[in-house]
């Protein structure tokens, strides 16, 4: 994780900043499935409520020049400025960058009815629907699922900041609950 690259979307009079996000986003994540398979972070550096107009790409510098070679972009450069392939400054910090997941009460309720660890009659006393997680305030992209076609939310959630980076791979999306990109 020694090398990062920076995607900034461009302000568009016709699509908003989150809309053109998740399309850059949902193109990196086809294009690092077939080019880099879990060699390349993701950071958001602007993340706040939203997660702003910077992807930050993570990795080392062969990985990320295969990927950027490739034609991922295709069809969001207009909608894009792409930086260069640049070394990581020397004071970092670190953090990880992952997804956030929340099953519904109603979701765990019929589980535990067809595992038989509950009745129906049980699992609403059980598992009130006061305990499902609660996402409303983690940042979240849209994009279509590859296998069905429907729409999902990735949440995303930047940990807590390091001082040493934990090795790893990172999944599809470019995230990981465990390795850690450079923060700056």
């Amino acid at each position: 994780m020694d090398y990062y690259v920076e995607i900034t979307v461009l302000p568009d009079p016709e699509f908003e900043e989150q809309v053109l996000l998740n399309a850059l986003f949902s193109k990196f994540h086809r294009g690092m499935g077939q080019t880099v398979p879990g060699e390349v972070g993701i950071s958001f550096p602007e993340v706040a409520k939203r997660l702003g107009s910077v992807l930050r790409l993570h990795g080392n510098e062969s990985s990320l020049n295969q990927l950027m070679a490739e034609n991922w972009l295709k069809g969001m450069r207009d909608y894009c400025q792409v930086g260069e392939v640049h070394p990581v400054p020397e004071v970092v910090q670190y953090r990880t960058v992952r997804r956030v997941q929340a099953k519904s009460a109603w979701n765990k309720r019929k589980r535990s009815i067809a595992k038989g660890w509950l009745t129906e009659a049980e699992a609403p006393a059980k598992i009130p629907d006061s305990q499902q997680k609660n996402l409303k305030h983690v940042p979240f992209l849209q994009i279509k699922s590859l296998s069905n076609g429907n729409p999902m939310r990735i949440y995303i959630e930047h940990g807590a900041l390091k001082d040493d980076p934990v090795a790893g791979t990172f999944n599809s999306y470019g995230l990981s609950a465990t390795a850690t990109i450079p923060w700056f």
